[in-house]
């Protein structure tokens, strides 16, 4: 069993920056893969990166150059730095872990408007 709660999220303007933090509790986070997912409201979930336990990255497209993955195992934390933000990457963001389970946290509101 795997606990997930994100954290970071907020108002932003355009072209800010805001890092989300995931911290993992309940099982040996370094064997896990970790990923990042977004709802926007009236939109189904997607992925937004993902970064497997080792260390290889993907990335949604509208999102490549702009945001990145990191996770430090010693923290048991995933963190997504998203720079250059845009009114469309308004959206809740979802920690998401996965080995031969899948788990979600609640998620962080991230509202980028002027």
């Amino acid at each position: 069993q795997v606990q997930l709660v994100e954290s970071g999220g907020g108002l932003v303007q355009p072209g800010g920056s805001l890092r989300l933090s995931c911290a993992a509790s309940g099982s040996i986070f370094s064997i896990y893969a970790m990923g990042w997912y977004r709802q926007a409201p009236g939109k189904q979930r997607e992925l937004v990166a993902t970064i497997t336990s080792g260390g290889s990255t993907n990335y949604a497209d509208s999102v490549k150059g702009r945001f990145t993955i990191s996770r430090d195992n010693a923290k048991n934390t995933v963190y997504l730095q998203m720079n250059s933000l845009k009114p469309e990457d308004t959206a809740v963001y979802y920690c998401n872990a996965q080995y031969s389970d899948v788990y979600w946290g609640k998620g962080t509101l991230v509202t980028v408007s002027s």
